[in-house]
């Protein structure tokens, strides 16, 4: 890889994302099947979708600026993804509200990594003059920002509640079986 200009480096850059969004595109489906919580299934539904669109965007970009999107795998979101992915092998020994809420975390740290991403390229694509693609980008950003927001919304009115709640009745009947078992 030769990186001699910022279009080089931007170019890189977008193939870099590609490659993430169709990594995303494949373990949405299975932390969808992971999660316990319908609303958390309905949000990674959700962004399934609105990732395959993503995907469409910068498939614009590359036809816009005539270039290829082939690149090698990112190995960023590999490694995110791989981290949700013992989550999931592990979830028969995770209480499910512990598992939603362990999915969550890991759904937020995918999208603070793509915030970065798309922030960089589209602030590349304004420098660079390439206005249309700085657009696109712009929505994509804003929906990477939109979907962190909906999953902290979810993770704090209701699934990290839930696992705390969880926890708590769990602590108690602990201490409920000790206190019998020493009277």
């Amino acid at each position: 890889m030769k990186l001699n200009t910022l279009e080089d480096l931007f170019i890189e850059e977008l193939k870099d994302l590609y490659s993430a969004e169709k990594q995303i595109v494949k373990a949405l489906p299975k932390m969808s099947r992971a999660a316990s919580s319908s609303k958390l299934q309905g949000a990674f539904e959700e962004h399934l979708e609105q990732t395959k669109g993503q995907l469409e965007r910068l498939e614009k970009i590359f036809e816009m600026l005539d270039l290829d999107s082939k690149s090698k795998k990112c190995k960023g979101m590999e490694g995110l993804l791989e981290e949700g992915e013992e989550l999931i092998s592990e979830s028969k020994n995770i209480h499910p509200d512990v598992l939603d809420a362990g999915l969550i975390a890991a759904a937020q740290r995918v999208e603070h990594y793509e915030i970065a991403g798309y922030g960089t390229v589209r602030t590349y694509a304004n420098l660079l003059g390439h206005d249309e693609a700085a657009e696109l980008l712009q929505q994509t950003l804003d929906e990477e920002k939109e979907t962190d927001q909906k999953l902290t919304q979810l993770a704090e009115s209701g699934v990290n509640v839930q696992a705390a709640e969880d926890e708590a009745g769990s602590s108690t009947k602990k201490m409920n079986t000790k206190t019998r078992k020493g009277s």
